[in-house]
């Protein structure tokens, strides 16, 4: 039964990527045999795209790398008791980030700290940090205290608590954090075209900018593929990584 279980539940994950797969494949086949304009099939080269994706998804992963590094850490302290009376005040700061439009951020620190990538890694991790950070204190303090205390009853110290029972419990709840902060990360990236940031945003812009459907369409579906690719990915995580018998 439970061998079953699984595997209608690992079959429910194959959905996704088979579709994002059989669209891919379709815009390929497309792109192989369009009728494009020089100035179209350009930017649409492999040699063009290629270097746009991977920019992409550096500026995505590294912005997720820095805001798990910080969301994550100060989201443990903040559940303890100490500094729980200051989780209000820090919440409030991060949801700025993210209340503030993408757009004007974007700017607004370029105007401060200069046009490039990192620029762009700082506006990207000012807007993604509240999901992971919000998720980290709610997933941690979700946990039943009845586990915590027979933890401690078995003479644990509170780091020990905290490492082998309160986080592998609220470990789902935080993994569900990053993949809401990663699927926006993604759309958001785009922006970093407006401030020399690189990316796919460069399609998207140029097809606006020359009224060009084809290279418009092109950069927004490549970027609706991605983020579903790593909501899957975010998934597939979560589910290996859910603590079983929960």
């Amino acid at each position: 039964m439970e061998s079953s279980a699984g595997w209608r539940s690992w079959r429910g994950l194959l959905i996704q990527p088979a579709l994002i797969a059989v669209v891919l494949a379709g815009y390929f086949v497309w792109l192989a045999t369009a009728d494009l304009t020089e100035t179209e099939a350009r930017p649409l080269s492999w040699d063009s795209l290629g270097p746009a994706i991977a920019e992409h998804l550096r500026l995505t992963f590294l912005a997720a790398a820095i805001v798990v590094v910080l969301a994550v850490p100060l989201g443990i302290l903040l559940t303890r008791r100490p500094l729980r009376r200051l989780s209000g005040p820090v919440i409030a700061v991060a949801n700025v980030g993210q209340a503030a439009p993408a757009i004007g951020l974007f700017v607004l620190l370029a105007m401060w700290l200069g046009f490039g990538p990192w620029t762009a890694v700082v506006a990207l991790v000012a807007y993604a940090v509240l999901p992971v950070l919000r998720n980290t204190m709610v997933g941690l303090s979700g946990v039943d205290a009845k586990l915590v205390e027979a933890g401690r009853g078995m003479g644990m110290s509170a780091l020990a608590v905290l490492l082998r029972v309160e986080l592998p419990l609220a470990v789902p709840v935080i993994l569900a954090g990053v993949r809401t902060a990663l699927v926006l990360l993604v759309g958001t990236a785009t922006l970093a075209v407006f401030i020399d940031g690189g990316g796919l945003g460069i399609l998207i812009t140029t097809g606006i900018n020359l009224y060009l459907p084809d290279l418009l369409v092109s950069g927004a579906l490549l970027v609706a593929l991605l983020a579903l690719l790593i909501d899957w990915l975010g998934r597939v995580v979560e589910h290996v990584a859910h603590p079983r018998g929960l």
